[in-house]
């Protein structure tokens, strides 16, 4: 595959340089090519088994100079010139040929004619702010690394997915839950018009679980848990994931019947992995060197170099290199990012102090070149990045402190209770000028905690905020590391990432309350025969 794209890239190259105008700069192709099985059940029956196979070409062509290229952002807009189009699973040269010379044709008309554009709106609007180049130089890295093959066996995890699956079949209560697992290959091809001729990859996989119910009240309430690994043989085994399921089953049914939060401001703490989420969305987001080319971002930390950001016991590292932590697999880690430049640990802030920010191969002022956090999901434009967000606490307690340590603020605030946010799905941010600078985080499993310290089980609560004033707020941190894995959505589609992080105690968090629905519950009874469908010998029947 490598000497087939080499050999096309060559040719496309050398004859757009003779007969293009304006001639290309820099032609770049990547090749993803995934083969992957998934398997999901639910109610103990399996609802779909598949496998598939695929390959997609991306192709990066620049034309005019890497000072003012055809990739130039005018007032925000980004710009798309690569499909991410089928290549055929054939290694065969003459169908791979025909698909890079129609897509590189294509994707050269468009960048000339957007280049025409940007030049003629440089003439006659005002001058923009940003006066960085477009493009950056790389050394041209050489490398064939064959991926290690991934080890799921379809058949054997469809039996698992349905055992594992029946064991929430027996809460009526329950109104819908799946058990799903995945495991792939991914090797990806790049060559570049530089010299760079890279082939590498990773296996993963991945189990998920979820469970759905609804309050009396109409709120729908769920739960989640997921566990990734870069092999199939390093998933928990067969009694872990049982414990999960069980877990997850109890969550769900008690936080159906869980007292509604009210709106709240006030001392909380963040789980490890509630405040590994909680950095990625507010603080990561925002350190993407990508958006300090757009004018209409908000650019939270744009002349933060230097200053401090973070309370003076925190640290945030990025580190793509990175295969594990905590005990776990990392889903963040890659050998090189996806402009051909070799994956590195970016201390980003140090101490508390912005030191840099996540970059591609778009310059930003006075960070002019790559830290190999370009990256992207096939079909889409290279931006900045994260990769394995690693929050470090130069000051640490016990968890018991901790919890100590939160009730002496509430009485401090005279408050009469916290909370604890033990498990957080996701959420998002906002980071235009044109919208309110704040963020939503959207937690699973919430408690409530008493100054007494009694604890109760809460639903409802989404925490809100705006990033500034979030991070002025954190007083402390826990002494343990917690892995949350997952996929990050942005403006260069859906990439693979981690967040580990401490325990984190803050002194003041808001609390909105979570929409709620106007239907209620199903009016029929669940069907005959469900309730006991989970019954065996360690369960005990009814839980």
């Amino acid at each position: 595959m490598l000497d087939i794209l080499s050999e096309e890239l060559d040719r496309n190259y050398k004859a757009l340089q003779g007969k293009g105008d304006p001639a290309p700069y820099y032609l770049a192709y990547a090749v993803s090519e995934v083969d992957a099985a998934a398997v999901t059940a639910s109610q103990g029956a399996l609802l779909s088994s598949s496998a598939r196979r695929s390959r997609t070409i991306d192709v990066t062509i620049r034309v005019g100079n890497p000072k003012v290229d055809n990739y130039h952002s005018v007032r925000g807009e980004m710009a798309q010139f690569t499909a991410g189009v089928p290549l055929a699973l054939d290694d065969s040269p003459d169908a791979i040929k025909r698909t890079l010379w129609r897509e590189t044709d294509r994707c050269y008309r468009l960048a000339a004619e957007r280049l025409i554009t940007i030049k003629t709106s440089k003439e006659v609007k005002v001058a923009e702010k940003e006066q960085s180049d477009d493009f950056s130089d790389a050394p041209p890295l050489t490398a064939r690394e064959t991926p290690g093959a991934q080890d799921f066996e379809r058949k054997d995890w469809e039996k698992r997915a349905r055992k594992l699956s029946e064991a929430l079949a027996g809460r009526p209560s329950i109104l819908s839950s799946s058990v799903s697992a995945m495991g792939g290959r991914e090797v990806k091809y790049f060559v570049a018009s530089n010299g760079a001729r890279l082939m590498h990859g990773r296996p993963t996989s991945r189990v998920m679980l979820s469970a759905q119910a609804k309050s009396d009240d109409g709120m729908d309430v769920a739960t989640f848990d997921s566990f990734d690994a870069n092999n199939a043989k390093n998933l928990p085994k067969e009694g872990k994931l049982k414990d999960a399921v069980e877990k997850l089953g109890k969550d769900v049914e008690a936080l159906r019947v869980a007292q509604v939060v009210e709106p709240y401001v006030g001392p909380a703490i963040l789980s490890g992995r509630a405040a590994g989420v909680f950095f990625h969305e507010i603080f990561g987001h925002r350190i993407e060197g990508h958006r300090l080319k757009d004018e209409s971002d908000g650019q939270t930390f744009a002349k933060s170099i230097g200053a401090r950001v973070l309370p003076d016991f925190l640290s945030v590292i990025f580190d793509p290199t990175l295969k594990q932590s905590a005990g776990e697999d990392l889903n963040g880690w890659y050998q090189y990012d996806d402009e051909g430049v070799a994956a590195r640990r970016v201390p980003v802030v140090e101490g508390g102090v912005l030191k840099t920010f996540l970059m591609s191969r778009t310059p930003i002022p006075n960070i002019p070149v790559s830290n190999g956090h370009g990256r992207r999901q096939p079909g889409n434009e290279v931006v900045a990045r994260q990769s394995n967000l690693l929050v470090e606490a130069s000051k640490t307690v016990s968890e018991k402190e901790l919890r100590e340590m939160l009730i002496a603020e509430l009485k401090k605030q005279n408050k009469q209770y916290g909370y604890y946010f033990q498990e957080i799905t996701g959420g998002f941010t906002n980071t235009s000028r044109r919208g309110i600078q704040a963020f939503k985080v959207i937690p699973l499993v919430v408690y409530r905690i008493h100054v007494d310290g009694r604890e109760e089980l809460v639903r409802g609560a989404d925490i809100v905020g705006t990033p500034l004033a979030s991070f002025a707020k954190i007083i402390a941190a826990g002494d343990k590391l917690e892995v949350f894995n997952g996929y990050c959505g942005a403006e260069s589609g859906s990439v693979p990432v981690s967040a580990i992080s401490p325990a984190l105690l803050v002194s003041e968090l808001e609390i909105q309350k979570k929409e709620s629905s106007r239907e209620r519950p199903p009016l029929l009874p669940a069907p005959a025969g469900s309730s006991t469908l989970s019954a065996s010998p360690n369960d005990g029947g009814v839980n």
